[in-house]
């Protein structure tokens, strides 16, 4: 069956937009921390040089792992890094504990704001949801992230529209003061970096691709679909500017402002419905890494049945028993040290050894394996 041109140049940004979301992005706290320093402007700038480095690398990646033929990251690492492969899976692991484990405290948050549920309850239903997504397989998955980027587009410009009729005087007037826009590069550099996983994490959605060509609009559209809803979103908060950068949920803040209860509810749906697509692509990628090895041992891929097992001992592992032996606290402390280790083995070698080897062995089918 031929690729549709979604499939091809849409579905992975929305797949890369699926993992990058995740919670603080959704709820504004981590646009305020990287971003607002540096002023509206000046985080202006930042967010559309974060989007611009987020499409160069996954160009890059994109077209690494159609040379190699990498449809999981323990395939695509092994080319690019040799023996060294499991330093990559190592730091991922450790850092898929500590994402899924926030999603889970995030959803058991939503469950007792919107229903009065106990904060388990909300917990179970994403570790449920996404268990479900990922043990049918890769079709599953890309239209989970199909549908809910659609929803997740249309709150935000809702969003938009209602904060303009309600404070756009505020929102055009704080665009316009003339503050300090230092630092908006630094904050553009990090926040990419720390997010770019990302790009390697949604692989399986690749196979849709049937050129190189391919390879470059969809990953050059990738950093533009990922960031326009932090935009849109960034753009609401400039209305409560310096203000709004010491709330702990900037998105509840401004939904009190806008008395809309319920917006409000739709508001958090959509971020539970994001905390689903996030956790889901993060687990889906473990899950395709599990079954290459299965299939080059025994022959067949997994069954539906071993996906879901081997998701829902991850996600048990990842939301109810870490946080319990300590072991989020322990790893959020090192999480800056995360992210630079995954910049580390996959950011610097893809675009210097990576790019090198595309180059040299331009017009050869695959890169042997090293």
């Amino acid at each position: 069956m031929q690729a549709s041109w979604f499939q091809r140049y849409l579905l992975p940004g929305f797949a890369f937009k699926a993992v990058v979301i995740g919670g603080g992005y959704a709820t504004g706290r981590e646009l305020v921390e990287f971003f607002l320093p540096s002023g509206p402007q000046g985080g202006l700038f930042g967010m559309l040089f974060a989007a611009v480095i987020w499409s160069v690398v996954c160009i890059a990646t994109f077209l690494f792992a159609r040379a190699t033929h990498s449809e999981d990251y323990r395939t695509f690492f092994r080319h690019l890094l040799g023996r060294g492969w499991m330093i990559f899976e190592i730091a991922y692991c450790l850092f898929i504990v500590l994402i899924l484990a926030v999603f889970g405290a995030a959803a058991g948050a939503i469950g007792a704001a919107l229903f009065g549920w106990p904060a388990l309850a909300g917990t179970l239903c994403l570790m449920l949801g996404i268990s479900l997504f990922v043990a049918f397989g890769n079709a599953s998955v890309e239209q989970l992230f199909k549908w809910v980027s659609f929803f997740l587009y249309g709150v935000y410009a809702l969003f938009v529209v209602l904060s303009l009729g309600k404070f756009g005087d505020r929102i055009s007037a704080n665009l316009a003061l003339d503050v300090p826009t230092d630092g908006w590069l630094l904050a553009g550099v990090t926040y990419a970096g720390y997010n770019i996983v990302g790009a390697v994490i949604i692989l399986p959605v690749l196979r849709h691709l049937t050129s190189n060509r391919d390879a470059i609009i969809a990953g050059a559209l990738c950093g533009p679909l990922a960031m326009i809803p932090a935009l849109l979103f960034f753009i609401c908060m400039v209305a409560y500017y310096p203000d709004i950068s010491a709330e702990a949920l900037p998105s509840d803040f401004l939904l009190q402002r806008l008395d809309a209860p319920v917006f409000h509810g739709v508001f958090q749906l959509m971020i539970f419905a994001a905390l689903l697509e996030s956790g889901t692509g993060s687990v889906h990628a473990v899950n395709q890494r599990i079954e290459q090895v299965w299939r080059a041992k025994r022959g067949r891929d997994l069954s539906a049945r071993a996906r879901f097992i081997a998701a829902g001992v991850l996600l048990v592992i990842a939301m109810l028993l870490a946080e319990r032996f300590g072991l989020v606290t322990l790893i959020a402390r090192g999480y800056r040290g995360l992210a630079y280790v995954l910049i580390a083995v996959y950011v610097l070698p893809l675009l210097t050894y990576g790019v090198w080897q595309l180059w040299q062995r331009r017009g050869q089918v695959a890169l042997s394996v090293q």
